[in-house]
């Protein structure tokens, strides 16, 4: 290798590595034209790394569908880089199909069926997903001219040189050694947190069964036995996946009954779970409808005036208290736009006179309750977004028998109004909820809002967002609903707490809301584990926070000094290092850090954030390789470059 060539190490080959790649190429000739030597770090397939690889439960779906799956920067996208046109999911299966797309393997049978099968409202396997997002890594470095080098292992420890750089330990025995470093870890395992590691000694104890968080299908579920009883933490997105993996991989099967319905068929060796959780029901179904009325425009409320308004009047913002009356005042005019120009039948007054009164009003006035009222006379249609979060809130239920009337109804109305195509006013709310969460971060500076606020962002803004706007195929919870008829699905209602019982050798689970209490010998925490840089089991994290490369971002509040457990990283994606200084060259992204956080892949023509992000990192990286590029190259001889096409 020619001297003074920059090398960048990716430790990560996800698609959000994959993203930023792509990024590199278009935007070199205007940032850096050099040569580059660029290594990624990946025991996965790159391209689909971890979370999305082939290697698992074939029964396992996105969250998405098809139509709104891409991994292209489109022209909507708000970037300084040009955008590229490329094909999303669909387009890119019917490349695939028609031949124009030929750098792709042989699929298997069942993958072949699900590319002849697949359309814009197809909720798609993982695995077909994954050889989507392998043939994007592999374009990307492609058109990096043969640049990019793959290493099939882990990194396992990483280390400042004497001349400025960065060395990273491979498991294979190998050292790299980076001018520029990027980690793009996506969702890593932690240590259990106190309460998990109890629950684990007590099951150890008493011969019970316990499965703290963890991705769900590399978690080992065979101690469970069939018919066992299994209490359950959780009826998010991880509580699907183990319905998936409990029910339909022990081999039961779904059945459509003759008037429409579901019916399962069980196999015989499925436990019997009991499910609850904060809310005590499951995220909302994605949306069938179409909008009828009026298209919606850019955001009118949530915007970059309204939010500097804020901040040259208070300094430092609060979440609650200024920026989500402005979301839900954005999200309500969404709903109401669609509402009033799509089903006026179902109103009592016109757009405009609606609109132009909704204006001045705040979201909180009783000015703006009383406009609704006079508009939507039926109270169901209302818009009631702390309802909405928790639909449960101050009830009380009678007995166990209650509560599953109440979660299998609560589960039914959602069907009803989501996967229909009778109320398209739900898909409006998706899209402003969305495009707000897309804004976010881009508009509101993460160091302008006050700890507290930065708390409320990670945790219940991200949360509300994904239970309205990030649920499961409504399909999912009609075989929720069949696995509830079939006895082999029980809810616990909302508020849910899980303790021990030593002198029974059993997990207790209740709800204050309910009364009842269920004992069980197995408990399954149905979750990702919390991010936690210090009590990672990543070697990268731990490397990072035991030589003070990186650290966890903590935050001053009433109470004392509290950890998010996230990566602290500078706007630019600069890892901040223990002594508050910015690592120049070394940066990251993904969930695991104290960005805004974005995903990885997105809806075509939305200005996604993560498209946003990886432009920008990918200019950041480009301008330090440029300044860099007097550096000398010492790295080990590289590997074929056709690795990267494995």
């Amino acid at each position: 290798m020619p001297a003074k060539i920059p090398v960048i190490v990716f430790i990560g080959g996800g698609p959000r590595t994959a993203g930023i790649l792509e990024r590199l190429g278009v935007n070199r000739p205007d940032v850096f034209a050099g040569p580059l030597e660029i290594h990624v770090v990946e025991p996965h397939v790159p391209g689909s790394g971890r979370i999305w690889r082939y290697d698992q439960d074939p029964g396992l779906l996105l969250n998405s569908m098809a139509a709104d799956i891409t991994m292209f920067t489109d022209r909507s996208v708000a970037c300084d880089g040009p955008a590229v046109a490329g094909p999303g999911l669909v387009d890119w299966a019917e490349g695939v199909l028609a031949g124009t797309i030929t750098d792709v393997p042989d699929f298997p049978q069942h993958l072949q069926e699900q590319l002849e099968a697949l359309d814009g409202t197809t909720f798609p396997t993982r695995q077909l997903q994954s050889q989507y997002l392998e043939w994007f890594f592999r374009r990307a470095a492609r058109a990096l001219n043969r640049s990019v080098a793959v290493h099939r292992t882990t990194a396992v420890g990483i280390a400042p040189t004497s001349d400025g750089r960065h060395s990273v330990e491979l498991a294979n025995g190998r050292t790299l050694h980076a001018d520029i470093l990027v980690t793009a870890l996506g969702h890593t395992d932690s240590q259990p947190d106190a309460a998990s590691t109890g629950y684990a000694d007590f099951a150890g104890r008493h011969g019970g069964y316990h499965a703290a968080p963890g991705y769900t299908n590399d978690v080992d579920y065979s101690a469970i036995s069939p018919g066992q009883d299994v209490i359950v933490s959780g009826m998010g997105l991880a509580f699907v996946d183990l319905l998936v993996i409990l029910m339909e991989g022990r081999g039961g099967r779904f059945e459509e009954t003759a008037d429409g319905g579901l019916r399962y068929l069980p196999s015989g060796r499925e436990p019997r779970l009991w499910a609850g959780s904060r809310r005590g029901v499951p995220y909302h179904s994605k949306i069938s409808a179409a909008l009828r009325g009026e298209a919606p425009g850019p955001l009118r409320f949530f915007t970059p005036a309204a939010v500097d308004a804020l901040l040259q009047r208070h300094g430092e913002l609060d979440f609650h208290g200024h920026l989500w009356p402005l979301i839900a005042k954005e999200a309500g005019f969404y709903y109401y736009r669609e509402l009033l120009t799509g089903s006026p039948d179902r109103c009592a007054m016109d757009w405009g006179t609606f609109a132009a009164r909704y204006e001045p009003l705040d979201w909180y006035s009783s000015g703006r309750a009383d406009l609704v009222a006079a508009a939507v006379p039926d109270t169901g249609l209302r818009l009631d977004l702390e309802r909405l979060d928790r639909p449960f809130a101050g009830r009380r239920f009678a007995d166990h028998r209650a509560v599953q009337d109440a979660v299998a109804g609560y589960i039914e109305d959602d069907l009803a109004l989501r996967d229909s195509t009778d109320h398209p006013e739900t898909l409006a709310l998706f899209l402003g909820l969305l495009h707000v969460y897309m804004e976010v971060g881009r508009v509101v500076p993460a160091d302008r809002l006050n700890a507290r606020s930065q708390q409320t962002v990670h945790g219940w803004w991200h949360g509300f967002f994904s239970f309205v706007d990030s649920g499961p195929p409504p399909h999912r919870l009609r075989q929720m609903l069949a696995l509830h008829r079939a006895g082999l699905l029980q809810f616990l209602g909302p508020g849910l707490e899980v303790g021990t019982d030593e002198a029974t050798g059993t997990f207790v689970a209740s709800s204050p809301q309910t009364g009842a209490t269920v004992a069980a010998r197995a408990f399954i925490e149905a979750r990702l584990p919390a991010t936690s840089v210090a009590r990672s089991l990543n070697p990268v994290l731990a490397s990072l926070h035991g030589t003070g490369l990186g650290t966890e971002q903590q935050l001053l509040t009433a109470d004392g000094i509290h950890s998010t457990g996230k990566l602290l990283v500078t706007p630019q994606h600069r890892l901040v290092r223990a002594d508050g200084k910015p690592a120049e060259t070394v940066f990251g992204v993904g969930p695991g850090t104290s960005g805004w956080g974005a995903g990885a892949f997105a809806r075509p023509n939305t200005n996604a954030a993560p498209f946003r992000e990886n432009d920008a990192l990918a200019r950041t990286i480009l301008s330090t390789a440029r300044s860099r590029s007097a550096a000398a190259s010492a790295t080990i001889s590289p590997e074929p470059a056709a690795a990267a096409n494995t």
